[in-house]
């Protein structure tokens, strides 16, 4: 059977066994590349989550809270698995704030299941000050608020889960540290200095708080203030 060609010619190709296969190929190509999952607030809630617990022991009260934050884990298996935060729970034998404490439980895993970058979170939560004033947690580092210590747990989550990169100190850094804390060990006796809940600090008595690491831990050194936790200096 004859097939009139009405159109002028300005290209043509030859078909064949390689060009099938190749095109075949390319096919086989596009369906096996796997559909990646992101967070999303549709994801369904599966049976078991992943979930860490945290320990927050404030002088504000005799009793602890507990700070769970569950994950869940997205395209397992494969090169773009991710663990994503999911919800989180805070647990305690206090009542005082139980109000304020489930709508913060509520909004936080809100905002965990809508996906995204969430780590904003963190820097709102540790920007809140209680008007009553803060108070010094285990190793000297300073909470201006409940909250903020909540913030700083859920930090200290999302950087185990690789969502934050956490401040870790470079080798030049260590070195620095050292030299000024065996400097300042031989200049000065240390003495133990009591935050109220039992643990002692490995800072010096007279030490002032750094604006950088909220940390008890800053001394004169050189006529410089320098901090011995993380190194800042007013002197550059």
């Amino acid at each position: 059977m004859g097939i009139q060609i009405q159109k002028k010619i300005v290209a043509y190709s030859v078909v064949s066994d390689e060009t099938d296969a190749i095109k075949k190929d390319e096919v086989i190509e596009k369906k096996e590349e796997p559909e990646v999952d992101y967070m999303h607030e549709k994801v369904a809630r599966p049976e078991v989550l992943l979930g860490s617990t945290y320990k927050v022991k404030t002088p504000l009260s005799e009793h602890s809270l507990y700070v769970t934050v569950n994950d869940m884990v997205l395209n397992q298996g494969t090169e773009h698995e991710i663990r994503r935060p999911f919800e989180v729970f805070i647990n305690s034998k206090n009542m005082d704030h139980f109000q304020w404490i489930v709508a913060l439980t509520r909004i936080i895993s809100a905002v965990f299941r809508k996906g995204g970058d969430v780590t904003f979170l963190v820097e709102e939560l540790k920007a809140v000050f209680d008007p009553r004033g803060g108070y010094f947690k285990k190793g000297g580092k300073y909470m201006p608020s409940l909250v903020a210590e909540i913030g700083d747990v859920i930090e200290q989550h999302l950087t185990m889960t690789g969502m934050m990169k956490g401040d870790t100190l470079d080798e030049h850094q260590k070195q620095f540290i050292a030299a000024k804390r065996a400097e300042n060990e031989g200049n000065q006796k240390q003495t133990a200095t009591d935050l109220g809940d039992g643990e002692e600090s490995s800072f010096p008595a007279n030490s002032e708080l750094c604006g950088k690491c909220q940390t008890k831990a800053m001394i004169k050194m050189d006529g410089c203030l320098t901090c011995l936790n993380c190194g800042d200096s007013k002197c550059g």
